[in-house]
């Protein structure tokens, strides 16, 4: 997955036998890579993007549950959310073994792969699981969810040892059960968004939760001064634009949580805060003013943690 994991268990009945509950955390995350990778040639999701077959092609349960709430995600943000993008953000110099070299592509670059980006373009089957592509040419980017589905994995593999008191981090993606080590919340940081510095924001207790962030303050590349976050919206085929700089949001799932920060992070801080309203996610947002950083929270996410600032 490119990034770093790290597994905390608390309160165990028994001693832990720590290399068996390594190795089978290195499984999970080895077969979850092994479904829905862009980086890994002959995963399951590299060689649907690879085909051209526009029938339906059989999918693993695993692949097919993170592709359906992604269709659903894409569904409820209008295609602001949209797993198909991956042209897009190959074309930006975003993706799998892209390089930043400060280009910016052209309307005729943009518009060329904008055509092989739609959500609605690609069909799922249910019974059997199956995929099916209306471009023989689309291609799926998993990496704004499959980090969420692996950190829920590694959460069922840890209970299905017993374990049901834990915190599991992926890449800043956080699925927390039970206690702690000190018997109180997990306790987890939003990070305040600046660059080049490492600060809190705000400090969460979490119990039976996930948390997940997404932000435009550390991948990006500048040319002549002007900065292009790594977050495209799909509807426009470039780099959003809005003041957000962080969204987090708090679900029953790292796999949701991990997909709505995304898709709200695309959204910015008008229309992704109303949406979060709406649907009543539990989202904080961080976005940028005259006077420095603005916070935004939902009802829910009041509810949760306690207002702090600004919500309707």
């Amino acid at each position: 997955m490119g990034t770093t994991y790290s597994v905390v268990v608390s309160h165990p009945a028994e001693p832990l036998e720590l290399d068996v509950i390594r190795q089978g955390v290195d499984s999970v995350l080895v077969t979850v890579n092994a479904a829905m990778s862009t980086y890994i040639p002959d995963s399951e999701l590299s060689l649907l993007n690879q085909s051209s077959s526009m029938d339906w092609q059989p999918v693993s349960k695993e692949l097919m549950t993170v592709l359906e709430y992604a269709q659903q995600v894409g569904n409820l943000t209008g295609g602001a959310y949209d797993a198909t993008v991956g042209p897009l953000v190959n074309l930006w110099g975003f993706g799998p073994g892209s390089q930043y070299d400060n280009t910016v592509p052209n309307d005729e670059q943009i518009a060329s792969a904008q055509a092989r980006v739609g959500h609605d373009q690609l069909q799922l089957r249910g019974n059997p699981a199956a995929a099916k592509k209306l471009k023989e040419d689309l291609y799926v980017d998993l990496s704004s969810i499959a980090k969420g589905f692996g950190v829920d994995e590694v959460g069922r593999y840890l209970e299905s040892q017993g374990l049901n008191e834990y915190l599991v981090e992926i890449g800043g993606e956080v699925r927390a059960r039970g206690l702690s080590p000190r018997r109180d919340s997990w306790r987890v940081a939003v990070e305040k968004p600046e660059i080049g510095e490492v600060s809190v924001q705000r400090l969460l207790q979490l119990e039976n939760i996930s948390v997940a962030t997404s932000g435009d303050y550390k991948n990006y590349f500048e040319r002549d001064g002007v900065r292009y976050s790594h977050t495209i919206d799909a509807r426009t085929g470039r780099p959003v634009t809005h003041r957000l700089a962080s969204v987090s949001v708090a679900a029953a799932s790292a796999l949701e949580a991990d997909a709505w920060a995304t898709a709200l992070m695309v959204l910015g801080e008008d229309a992704g805060y109303q949406l979060a309203q709406r649907l009543e996610l539990a989202a904080y947002f961080i976005y940028k003013s005259e006077s420095g950083f603005e916070i935004l929270e939902t009802r829910r996410f009041s509810e949760l943690f306690g207002a702090e600032g600004t919500t309707g």
